[in-house]
């Protein structure tokens, strides 16, 4: 069974693909930046129990030794990480490749070959990611806070404002402050979204972009938009199950 790791600054998405056609279970666990493999171990050998190969996407260096250790010495398996010298299709076509997030080629692979080898993908994660993609050909991308993000730092920065959950207001135009709070949040993020989306196809000149939502606010915004936009939430996974197939048939 193979394990498909997506190690984010605030979650860790684990998908399972039994045939390494399609994912069969998705699970998520918080990210710990400051733990070690053996308390990750409590928590991940029952999740990973019968995996016998891992593919991984981080953003989080701080973690690759802690995961590495962890599959090399308690499961016996050498991960396959995302990085140089592995095989994905997509051409970097950025001023700094090494820059390029892994969680961003990763989407990109999956996109392109479900979508169209032209196409956007915004992923909603600790930031929220524009990523434009031409012909194969990753040509850069926009980032802008995400919605925990921008809450957090709201919040932090005034004193007499109230912490509040990121779920749908009872109203546009709030009454409270609490529902002001989220009003502002969702509503201001779909627009925010909508209109990136409009300038970049105004910029290539192309009304019919596909445009793919991801990540772990992409269920809550996405309803709130107008621009026509396809929800994915596992497209990251399937980008990583990819690559690990092109990889693994290359090395056999």
């Amino acid at each position: 069974m193979l394990a498909l790791i997506d190690i984010g600054n605030t979650t860790i998405t684990i998908g399972l693909s039994h045939d390494l056609n399609k994912i069969d279970n998705v699970l998520k666990i918080n990210t710990i930046k400051t733990i070690s493999a053996d308390e990750y171990a409590l928590v991940l050998k029952e999740m990973l129990k019968g995996v016998t190969e891992v593919i991984i996407s981080s953003v989080v260096p701080e973690l690759n030794s802690v995961f590495k250790e962890f599959l090399q010495e308690r499961m016996n398996i050498i991960p396959m990480f995302m990085g140089q010298g592995v095989k994905t299709g997509i051409k970097i076509m950025s001023d700094n490749p090494k820059e390029v997030g892994t969680d961003i080629i990763a989407n990109l692979v999956a996109a392109t070959q479900q979508y169209g080898h032209t196409c956007l993908v915004i992923d909603l994660g600790t930031a929220t990611t524009f990523s434009y993609i031409e012909d194969l050909a990753f040509k850069g991308a926009i980032i802008a806070p995400g919605l925990t993000t921008s809450k957090n730092a709201l919040i932090s920065r005034t004193s007499l404002l109230p912490q509040v959950e990121l779920e749908m207001p009872t109203k546009l135009i709030g009454t409270n402050s609490t529902d002001s709070i989220k009003s502002g949040l969702i509503f201001g993020h779909a627009s925010m979204i909508d209109g990136i989306i409009r300038r970049i196809k105004k910029q290539v000149i192309s009304d019919n972009l596909p445009v793919i939502i991801t990540g772990g606010h992409a269920k809550l915004i996405f309803p709130h938009c107008f621009e026509k936009i396809t929800l994915d939430e596992n497209l990251i996974l399937k980008g990583l199950l990819l690559v690990y197939r092109r990889n693994i048939t290359k090395s056999r």
